[in-house]
């Protein structure tokens, strides 16, 4: 006692207990008594102290302590909230007010069990307070439990049926039950509350994303953003509804600036760890992902990112252990064993890439990317039917929603009884899988009274002079309404599932799609021009990068056994980013790569067909360029990653004269590259 008197040690204690600090004024009167055993007062704080119930059931908490809390709670100090809060709750058992922040603060640290015990004291001790019901179904919802989750929001409502946050939140937990409609009415109600809630158009934002609508959601988050400049959460989910429309650079803007707002926001790591990794900018990819980690050790999403990016890279060992990581912390991670499938898929290993597939549709039924890549497995293994059934889930993957197309009238079901029936088929995916798809239309136009095609723009004239008895349409794509001026209609890349029998008996395929004639006689002579010997069109890579399609694609440095070849004049049927390979050829190999700068090999693919028409031969990887010039009839030596070949999968042919060079994922193109030389090296075309 030293430093304080009696009194004033006392006059402490008595600070500290109204406060609510019980700790503290213990220890206050515990001090007095090591130096005054007998001190009455001293003796009987501490006593009421240990008997808080019953000296103070019917008290109410001092205003200090109410405020202390609240200011602990809005700095964010939620650990020294549930501190103190715990310790009033034995002070005044009947606070309410005290039992709400105390669940609210163990919520917002995932202490749910504790929360919702805190909520539910709260609406025993007071039946009317709308908030704790809101909160506990925040708290239901974070457990999981979201029937219950509901049915708190709904009883918050029915006390406050102006409570925009209850609609909010119940919008949250419907569109996690997948009752995506029912979540936009409940958003809708929210903005009609509050037209200037900005998370409700964040939410409005998440779940029109989930729909496939991809362009509404970021109309939504842009208005969120409007209204609050500074909502970190919505530029993360602006960056994830970019990612998913391909537009990578812009979702990577989204993402650093949510990132500058909340430095600490290890979703918006994760999620530009993704779009990197959509670039093919793996290492980049894996920083972002372990930034992610760093904030939290325990965010199993990350981890599994974190392996297909290792995967990618080749270090197949890292990705496991990466994959571990996120199944010890999550054991149920569906999307873990879909990406362990996929790498024994990659590694040629189709029966145990099935059984993790399988493992991952079993947790979630309705996975739609564990369907698919079980489809391709399957189709790899020879089991046709069912492979391309599984193919059939590729329209529930969100990045394929805005493919599908909604119309009034019936899908064709295969049904060969088409006499008098006039059906659509609509585009899907690229204009390389849509002419691919196409070798199949011989099959249909026979049994139909009239064929649609809808197709990108840049296939149209082609496709017009190659079909003439077939009516030809640009894509809609559902943007505009349109007649419905047929019976049935198809998705373009179903006509291999109800041609399976045709398509995988046959040996050969005859051309199928005609150049301009005009045009062919056009770039002969501009061919003629550059010299005398073979004339050969090469493309190494497409335009889009991702890294499950990276093992289709070459390095132009691999190609060098073919480049070496004399008599050859070869030409650059490569559609973008091509300038600096031609030139580093150019220096390493002395070979001149010609590229006529005045036909777009990206939009004109009309003018393609005609180019490749008049080239002696195509060497390409799998893209839009190989698929056209095979369907012309032009020699073509296409380049595939094994596990990845339709032609390889169906045993057909995607086109006449057409040589299929197939690697392993991890080999490397050199035995390929050796025979293709071999090839030319005895090719002599009749012209």
């Amino acid at each position: 006692m030293a430093k304080l008197s009696v009194e004033q040690a006392l006059l402490k204690a008595k600070f500290y207990k109204k406060s609510g600090n019980t700790a503290e004024a213990q220890k206050m009167y515990q001090t007095v008594l090591e130096a005054f055993p007998e001190n009455k007062k001293a003796q009987r704080g501490l006593s009421i102290l240990n008997k808080p119930c019953e000296a103070s059931n019917n008290e109410s908490p001092p205003q200090e302590a109410i405020i202390q809390l609240t200011t602990l709670y809005n700095q964010g100090q939620l650990s020294s909230v549930i501190e103190h809060a715990q310790t009033l709750t034995k002070h005044y058992p009947n606070e309410a007010f005290i039992w709400n922040i105390l669940g609210a603060s163990a919520a917002q640290i995932d202490k749910l069990d504790q929360a919702v015990f805190a909520f539910q004291k709260v609406i025993s001790l007071k039946p009317d307070y709308v908030d704790a019901y809101n909160n506990m179904g925040n708290a239901l919802t974070n457990q999981g439990k979201l029937d219950e989750a509901i049915e708190a929001y709904k009883t918050a409502l029915s006390l406050k049926p102006d409570y925009a946050d209850a609609y909010n939140n119940m919008g949250a937990a419907l569109r996690a039950q997948g009752k995506l409609e029912k979540a936009i009415e409940a958003c809708n109600k929210v903005l009609a509350l509050n037209p200037d809630y900005a998370d409700g158009y964040n939410n409005m934002g998440v779940t029109l994303k989930e729909q496939g609508k991809l362009d509404e959601a970021i109309e939504a988050y842009n208005t969120a953003l409007s209204l609050n400049p500074h909502y970190a959460d919505g530029y993360n989910n602006l960056g994830n509804a970019l990612t998913d429309q391909g537009r990578l650079e812009e979702a990577i803007k989204a993402y650093n600036t949510a990132l500058s707002l909340n430095p600490d926001h290890a979703d918006a790591y994760n999620n530009m760890g993704h779009a990197l990794t959509d670039q093919g900018k793996l290492e980049e990819a894996i920083e972002s992902y372990n930034k992610a980690l760093i904030l939290n050790p325990n965010y199993a999403d990350a981890y599994n990112n974190m392996g297909a990016a290792l995967r990618g890279q080749g270090k197949l060992d890292e990705a496991i252990e990466a994959y571990n990581k996120a199944l010890s912390i999550k054991p149920d991670h569906a999307a873990v064993y879909n990406n362990m499938g996929v790498m024994h898929h990659d590694e040629g290993r189709m029966k145990d890439a099935i059984s993790y597939y399988e493992r991952a549709i079993g947790i979630k039924p309705d996975y739609a990317d564990a369907h698919m890549n079980r489809g391709f497995a399957l189709l790899n293994e020879g089991e046709l039917k069912q492979g391309l059934e599984e193919y059939e889930w590729r329209f529930k993957r969100p990045e394929n929603f805005s493919d599908l197309q909604r119309f009034s009238k019936p899908i064709w079901d295969g049904n060969p009884n088409l006499s008098g029936k006039k059906i659509l088929l609509w585009s899907e995916q690229g204009p390389g899988d849509v002419v691919m798809w196409l070798s199949a239309l011989q099959y249909l136009i026979p049994m139909a009274k009239h064929c649609i095609i809808e197709c990108p723009e840049k296939l149209l004239l082609l496709l017009e002079r190659s079909f003439p008895n077939v009516e030809v349409r640009i894509e809609n794509k559902g943007k505009d309404p349109q007649p419905e001026d047929f019976d049935l209609h198809l998705p373009i890349g179903s006509l291999f599932k109800h041609f399976i029998s045709e398509i995988s008996s046959r040996k050969t395929v005859d051309a199928f799609l005609v150049p301009d004639p005009l045009r062919v006689e056009y770039w002969r002579k501009r061919l003629a021009a550059l010299g005398n010997g073979h004339f050969v069109g090469i493309s190494w890579k497409s335009p889009m990068i991702t890294p499950r399609r990276l093992p289709n694609y070459t390095e132009l440095i691999d190609w060098k056994p073919v480049l070496s070849l004399p008599g050859i004049t070869f030409i650059n049927l490569q559609s973008k980013n091509f300038d600096e390979d031609i030139l580093e050829i150019k220096d390493n190999f002395g070979v001149t790569i010609h590229n006529f700068e005045d036909i777009d090999h990206y939009d004109n693919l009309d003018d393609v067909a005609a180019l490749g028409a008049a080239l002696d031969i195509c060497i390409s990887v799998s893209t839009a360029v190989s698929t056209i010039t095979a369907a012309v009839g032009t020699p073509t030596k296409m380049l595939h990653w094994r596990q990845s070949s339709w032609n390889n999968i169906l045993n057909t042919p995607p086109g006449p004269n057409v040589d299929v060079f197939e690697r392993n994922t991890w080999e490397t193109w050199e035995e390929a590259f050796k025979s293709i030389a071999k090839d030319i090296s005895s090719f002599d075309r009749k012209k």
